[in-house]
């Protein structure tokens, strides 16, 4: 393949782009060491020493560092090394090798989530955001029956007495704003309507 673009990203990168459409990021010390420049050929053996060298080995150095500041999923993992502009391969590498740690692991990373964010959200409202972030239905399935029963009346009460702490002054139309706040976030009707009877005088 031929490098068609060398486009300077900052003081210290450039971006690669050849005529196979492939581009990738090196530092502009390393164009010199690997002898590359506009309308050079770059070989086989040439570009799997630069992805050996460079760009498997610092992916996966990227993978290691977004993981030990915070969780992701494999989906959101993936995207935010493609974002580097590694090779697809280089990614793909990083990705098995973290995995071969156990630093990754959709199934831990849904049930953190779910006890997590339980305090504040219906269960399908978290469901529905795990499966955005990428998590399948099945991981999150498994989790939800390793999960205790949650009562989520306790929780509607919660969010009612934070929202309105003076019941009593609640006129039909509040209630129904309410009411319409709960549903939107992924309560079940029935239980927000046994929560309603009790909490709010003559509901």
């Amino acid at each position: 393949m031929i490098i068609t673009e060398i486009i300077p990203i900052t003081k210290q990168k450039v971006r690669i782009v050849t005529d196979e459409k492939l581009a990738f990021v090196l530092y502009k010390g390393e164009l010199s060491r690997y002898k590359l420049e506009t309308g050079k050929e770059i070989t086989e053996d040439l570009f799997e020493q630069i992805q050996k060298e460079v760009l498997i080995k610092r992916a996966k150095l990227r993978a290691m560092h977004l993981l030990t500041r915070m969780d992701y999923t494999e989906a959101d993992l993936y995207r935010k090394l493609m974002k580097g502009e590694y090779t697809k391969e280089a990614v793909d590498i990083a990705m098995d090798y973290v995995r071969s740690y156990h630093y990754l692991d959709d199934k831990r990373y849904a049930a953190r989530y779910l006890a997590g964010q339980s305090r504040g959200k219906s269960i399908r409202q978290i469901e529905f955001e795990l499966e955005r972030k990428g998590i399948s239905r099945e991981i999150i399935a498994s989790c939800r029956e390793e999960m205790e029963d949650q009562d989520e009346t306790v929780l509607i009460r919660n969010l009612l007495e934070k929202r309105c702490p003076r019941p009593e002054e609640a006129d039909g139309k509040e209630k129904n704003r309410h009411y319409g706040f709960l549903v939107r976030k992924g309560f079940k009707m029935e239980d927000i309507s046994r929560v309603f009877q009790e909490y709010f005088p003559c509901s």
